[in-house]
């Protein structure tokens, strides 16, 4: 037998049938090391024992990152905080680029999105994936003293699942974890007793969930004046609306921060922070929209970090109201967009192009062998004239003012136009195209058609239910479809990757029929940073600064 296949052989033998269905893969050669590596770390195993696996196969390793050098403070430029932050209920970049300094996840996605164990140390799902056991690491400590137990994890899942709270993440836990999920088998030891078999749920108690940093068990509330967490930075002050500072935690459980101090500016848009970058005064951003980039690419006291992202902007047309209840007009207003344009031209090639479903090419479950749907202005007409509307139609689209969206918005509206739709612009600010939310008081969700943003995940669980599933909160489409629901539930269950590809096989091709929302490009993430910064980990979730030196 040959040394490498004996190297294996042995890695095998204390393992389950799901995770030995992972080295499967990667021996058929149906996965490669970066899909090997994200899927056996999401099943628990850990990063060395994979990457020992992957080397003995001859497929190498990634490049060491060069280690910064301690000392000096980093300054970074972020938006101004939406409001109170409280770990629990916010929402926005501004809060949680702060938050994710001073807290931590049990664990936490890496550039390749795998997912590497901070305050857990290992976690393994039972045979079917409805619970999932998670060992706790020891000797860490909050920064009040307090020592991390089993009872702290408890107790911050508990408050992000409660019903009758605030919480931002039950957008993630609805249908998934419920209050009382959590259980406590002893000090470092927790049970996560699913509402529904899960493959991957560890995404969701990740950073990839950036409400789901662990809280003492004590926590009330009041969060601002103390930035609680087990984190590598402290909280030296803090001004609503102005900014905060941090120093380096000298109690940290693991390798100690390299940065003395942390300068967070807060700024109320993001042309004052290019500016103020530009200038020097601070030495990194958190990202910027693809449509000011251009003004930090040509700069060459600038570095952008292009980070590989799932982002996307979905754009909805409502199944229950006329002329959408057709699905032959949703598939010709699909088939009259040039996906080359918008991300050749838009997006200055820094997207991946899609194909009217939530599976980005950078997640492994993706069926690529699945046509890419492009433009046909022929058949797009074909199509309108079969559903009775040869003449064409009126509508309104309504949007918000973010980003490339408007950009974005305008270009469909040429696009559509090709096949006779005649679309006028709504373009609002943010809090008038959400509003409340929920059905009824949102332009977002209550418009016949509209472009929403939505932020990166590693995993494709949220996109797949919030947005599409019959009864999911975002679902701005209003599209019912008792297939597609039992699909994702089968999707959502399945632990091996085998399953989760035909499953998202099937998906792809339904909603490519149904076409109630359409995906166009998956934009990179542009992360600014001055030349003599280095160690930013080029994460889509956030800045995590504990890495980084300023020379």
């Amino acid at each position: 037998m040959p040394k490498h296949f004996r190297t294996i052989d042995v890695a095998r033998r204390n393992l389950s049938a799901i995770e030995n269905s992972a080295i499967d893969e990667l021996l058929a050669g149906r996965i490669g090391r970066r899909e090997f590596l994200r899927h056996g770390s999401v099943l628990g195993l850990s990063l060395p024992l994979l990457g020992g696996i992957a080397s003995a196969l001859g497929l190498g390793a990634p490049e060491a990152r060069a280690e910064g050098k301690p000392g000096g403070t980093v300054r970074a430029g972020i938006a101004v905080p939406g409001g109170a932050i409280d770990p629990v209920t916010f929402y926005d970049s501004g809060s949680y680029q702060l938050v994710f300094q001073t807290a931590e996840f049990l664990c936490v996605t890496q550039p390749d999105l795998t997912l590497k164990p901070v305050l857990a140390e290992s976690w393994s799902p039972n045979a079917d994936g409805s619970v999932w056991t998670f060992k706790l690491r020891k000797g860490v400590k909050f920064h009040n003293g307090e020592d991390f137990k089993a009872d702290d994890v408890v107790a911050t899942f508990d408050r992000l699942a409660d019903p009758n709270g605030a919480s931002n993440a039950l957008s993630v836990f609805k249908g998934l974890l419920s209050k009382g999920g959590t259980r406590k088998v002893d000090d470092h030891t927790v049970e996560f007793h699913l509402d529904a078999p899960n493959g991957s749920f560890p995404y969701s108690v990740s950073i990839d969930n950036y409400n789901a940093v662990i809280l003492p068990a004590s926590y009330k509330g009041d969060y601002e004046k103390t930035f609680e967490g087990t984190g590598p930075f402290r909280l030296e002050s803090y001004t609503p609306k102005v900014g905060a500072s941090f120093v380096r935690n000298p109690d940290y459980w693991g390798e100690k921060a390299l940065p003395d101090r942390l300068e967070f500016k807060f700024y109320g848009d993001v042309q004052p922070r290019i500016l103020a970058l530009q200038a020097g005064e601070v030495d990194v951003l958190d990202a910027v929209p693809l449509d000011v980039s251009q003004v930090v690419l040509g700069n060459p006291d600038i570095t952008v970090l292009r980070v590989a992202s799932t982002a996307h902007r979905q754009l909805h047309m409502r199944c229950d109201m006329a002329p959408f209840t057709d699905k032959r007009v949703r598939q010709a207003l699909a088939l009259s967009i040039d996906r080359s344009k918008l991300v050749g031209g838009l997006c200055r090639g820094m997207a991946a192009t899609g194909n009217d479903s939530p599976f980005a090419p950078a997640f492994p479950a993706t069926d690529k062998s699945v046509a890419q749907r492009a433009q046909d202005i022929v058949k797009a007409k074909q199509l309108m004239e079969a559903a009775g509307l040869a003449n064409g139609f009126d509508m309104t689209l309504t949007t918000l003012r973010y980003s490339d969206i408007p950009g974005y918005a305008q270009l469909f509206q040429n696009f559509a136009k090709e096949i006779g739709a005649r679309i006028s612009l709504n373009i609002e600010d943010q809090d008038k195209y959400y509003g409340k939310a929920v059905f009824g008081q949102s332009d977002w969700l209550d418009s016949p058609l509209g472009i929403t943003d939505y932020a990166h995940r590693s995993v494709p669980n949220v996109f797949l239910k919030s947005p599409l599933v019959s009864d999911g909160p975002w679902n701005a489409a209003h599209f019912k479809n008792t297939t597609y629901d039992g699909l994702v539930t089968g999707y959502l269950k399945a632990l091996d990757l085998d399953s989760q590809r035909k499953v998202a096989s099937d998906i792809q091709k339904l909603l490519l029929d149904e076409t109630p929302v359409i995906f166009s490009y998956f934009p990179d993430l542009l992360v600014p940073v001055r030349k003599n910064v280095s160690g930013l980990p080029p994460i889509a979730a956030g800045l995590l600064l504990d890495r980084v030196s300023v020379s």
